[in-house]
C-alpha cells in the first residue's frame, strides 16, 4: 500500500488521464485483473461519460462514494440512479468547448475548400482535374447549429468571426445573438452546413433523421461533434452514397469504435472521437479531475458536481 487514496479507472480510453494522476493517487485500472480485484474497497472511480455505466458493477462496490466523469457529456450515466445509490457524481466542465468548436470549423472548411479531394488529385498525379473541385468562400456559407450549449456558442462566435452566417435551433429558447429557427427542419433547409453540438439524452436519439437530412440543401454537409446516437447513421450513409448529401464529417459514432467496413465506400471525413482531445484540454481535464478527487477525499465541496439533482 502506498498510503495514497485509491482511485479506480473503469475505461481504458482514459489512459492519458490515468498517467497524469499517478503521482497523486494510487491509480488502479479495471482492465488489469489483479488491480480490479481491489474494486470492493475503492471509494472513487473515474469513468468516460459516453460509455454506458455498468450499474451492476457499481452496485457491487460497497465502499464507493464518488463517480468522477472525465468528460463533459454523461449520456452513458443515469444521474437519478446514481443519486438513488447515495453516490456523488462529477463531470468535466468548460474544459474543451473551444477545441470541439475548432474541430467542427476545420471539418467545414475542409469540405468547403475541397481539401481531401485536392489531396487525392495530387497523389494520383491528376493536377489537371483541380478545376472540378467546387471551392467556395467562407463568407458565402450559412452554418446551422443544433444545440446552443457551450460548444454551440463557441462555434457560433468563431463562425461569425470568419464571415459565416449563423442560425441555430434547440428545443428551448435562449438569449443568443443569432436567429433561432422555428424547427430543426427549417434550420436544415436554410443552411449549407448543419453542425450537431447538442447534449445527448434518451429523448433525442436519432434527432438527425432522414427527414432532416432530406431537408438539407443539395450538396449540404452534416458535421457531428456531439454524440453518435443523435444521428440516424443508416439514413446518413444512404444520403451520402446517393450523392444527395454533399458531405459529412463525423467525430462520434453510434457504436465506438465504429466498424471500419461500415464506412468503406462512404464519402465522409471520419475521426476517432478526438475533437476535444487536445494537449491543453487534457491538462485542464486532469486538473479539474484531480481537484474533484482531492476535494472528495478531504471532505470539501466538489468543484463540478452533477448531483444533487433539482426536483
Amino acid at each position: 500500500m502506498s498510503g495514497k487514496h485509491q482511485v479506480l479507472f473503469l475505461h481504458r480510453q482514459l489512459e492519458p488521464l490515468r498517467s497524469m494522476l499517478i503521482g497523486d493517487f494510487d491509480v488502479l485500472c479495471a482492465w488489469v485483473p489483479e488491480e480490479f480485484e481491489q474494486a470492493h474497497q475503492v471509494r472513487a472511480v473515474v469513468v468516460a461519460g459516453e460509455v454506458p455505466l455498468d450499474e451492476a458493477l457499481i452496485a457491487g462496490m460497497p465502499q464507493l462514494q464518488l463517480i468522477a466523469c472525465a468528460s463533459t457529456g454523461y449520456d452513458g450515466i443515469d444521474p437519478a440512479w446514481v443519486q438513488a445509490q447515495g453516490i456523488l457524481l462529477t463531470h468535466a466542465r468548460e474544459v474543451n468547448d473551444g477545441d470541439v468548436a475548432d474541430h467542427a470549423l476545420a471539418c467545414i472548411m475542409a469540405h468547403l475548400r475541397g481539401l481531401s479531394a485536392g489531396d487525392r488529385l495530387v497523389r494520383a498525379g491528376d493536377w489537371a482535374s483541380a478545376s472540378t473541385i467546387p471551392n467556395r468562400s467562407l463568407s458565402s456559407l450559412k452554418v446551422g447549429i443544433v444545440g446552443l450549449g457551450a460548444i454551440g456558442k463557441q462555434l457560433g462566435r468563431k463562425a461569425v468571426a470568419l464571415g459565416m452566417g449563423v442560425r441555430w435551433w434547440g428545443p428551448n429558447a435562449k438569449d443568443a445573438p443569432w436567429p433561432r429557427a422555428q424547427s430543426l427542419i427549417e434550420l436544415a433547409r436554410n443552411v449549407d452546413a448543419l453542425v450537431v453540438t447538442a447534449r445527448a439524452h434518451p429523448g433525442n436519439v436519432g434527432l438527425i433523421s432522414s427527414d432532416v437530412l432530406e431537408a438539407l440543401r443539395p450538396g449540404g454537409q452534416l458535421v457531428n461533434v456531439a454524440r453518435g446516437q443523435l444521428v440516424d447513421e443508416a439514413a446518413l450513409i444512404a444520403a451520402l452514397r446517393s450523392g444527395r448529401l454533399g458531405g459529412a464529417a463525423l467525430d462520434v459514432f453510434h457504436s465506438e469504435p465504429t466498424a471500419a467496413a461500415r464506412w468503406a465506400d462512404v464519402p465522409a471525413l471520419l475521426t476517432p472521437h478526438i475533437a476535444g482531445r487536445t494537449k491543453e484540454a487534457l491538462s485542464r481535464v486532469s486538473q479539474q479531475l484531480k481537484g474533484n478527487l482531492v476535494a472528495f477525499f478531504s471532505g470539501e465541496p466538489l468543484l463540478t458536481p452533477l448531483l444533487p439533482l433539482e426536483t
